[in-house]
């Protein structure tokens, strides 16, 4: 079996919603952008992509309605993870039943296992359902952070954990997982892909590329040509655009910059919230400077 390899520039998807509903026509739209601007990987139902807030049948449709819309041209790397074992099995069931190449796996959030639970889940899902699977560890969501030695563990025992996502915003994490195997690291924040990129990670599952999939491709296509200079040089034109997306969380700034350049409702589902004023105006002045809009 050829295994999936995932580089570059990938977007983590916003959900689109109008009036309360996922918006359809909206998600086609947006994909045929991302695929326009040249990007490598469409990563629905993640973080960004609202999954806390969307309800079962919502995900599995996202998912199906990704694939189906994609149609081969780049990868679908499906946003599956649940704090149940047998709810990530379900979802990674379904993606593996409508056709997506691979799924996001977070680490189980809020009921704290262990990295001997950590390790038994992952297995699981590998084991009983045959579809690659991108680890994600980010703490700061799930409470819990996967060790390097738990992901060299995973990797070493079923090489179809293709990839991690690396949010913990560490490169010392990052270092020390690429010493103990050979499992591609993807970066998991947007100001941290060219260092990352710089020590061997392959990527980026990137916020921003949902409003300039070519700009943050450009970045990645570069680290990987090994012209770190040019790389930096795209990096510091776009990191206050980029550090403003974040200002009152994700995918809050997202959604409100993909509604300036008229590429979104900016639409959100409670608990989330717009953006306060002072963020908004940073936003569009960070969007102005950039040549966005």
């Amino acid at each position: 079996m050829t295994m999936l390899k995932l580089q570059g520039a990938m977007t983590a998807m916003i959900t689109p919603f109008r009036k309360g509903k996922v918006d359809e026509d909206r998600l086609r739209d947006q994909i045929e952008f991302q695929i326009k601007g040249g990007i490598d990987g469409l990563v629905p139902v993640g973080t960004t992509g609202e999954s806390p807030t969307v309800d079962f049948a919502e995900h599995e449709r996202i998912i199906e309605l990704t694939v189906k819309h994609a149609k081969g041209r780049v990868p679908v790397i499906a946003g599956t993870g649940g704090n149940a074992t047998t709810e990530a099995l379900e979802l990674h069931s379904f993606a593996r039943r409508c056709g997506a190449d691979a799924c996001l796996s977070v680490n189980p959030y809020y009921n704290k296992p262990t990295q001997e639970g950590l390790y038994r889940h992952f297995m699981t899902l590998i084991d009983k359902v045959d579809l690659p699977i991108v680890l994600y560890n980010i703490p700061g969501r799930t409470g819990i952070t996967m060790s390097a030695a738990t992901v060299a563990r995973l990797r070493n025992a079923n090489k179809k954990f293709i990839a991690i996502k690396e949010a913990t915003g560490s490169l010392d994490m990052a270092s020390e997982i690429m010493s103990l195997c050979d499992i591609p690291v993807i970066s998991g924040d947007d100001s941290l892909t060219v260092p990352l990129m710089s020590i061997g990670a392959r990527g980026v599952i990137s916020v921003l590329s949902n409003l300039v999939p070519d700009r943050v491709k450009a970045i990645t296509q570069a680290c990987l040509d090994g012209t770190f200079t040019k790389a930096a040089k795209l990096h510091h034109a776009i990191y206050p655009l980029m550090r403003s997306m974040f200002l009152d969380g994700n995918p809050v700034g997202i959604k409100y910059a993909m509604s300036v350049a008229k590429l979104d409702t900016g639409e959100m589902r409670l608990p989330l919230w717009e953006a306060s004023d002072a963020t908004k105006k940073i936003i569009k002045e960070q969007m102005r400077k950039a040549k966005v809009v």
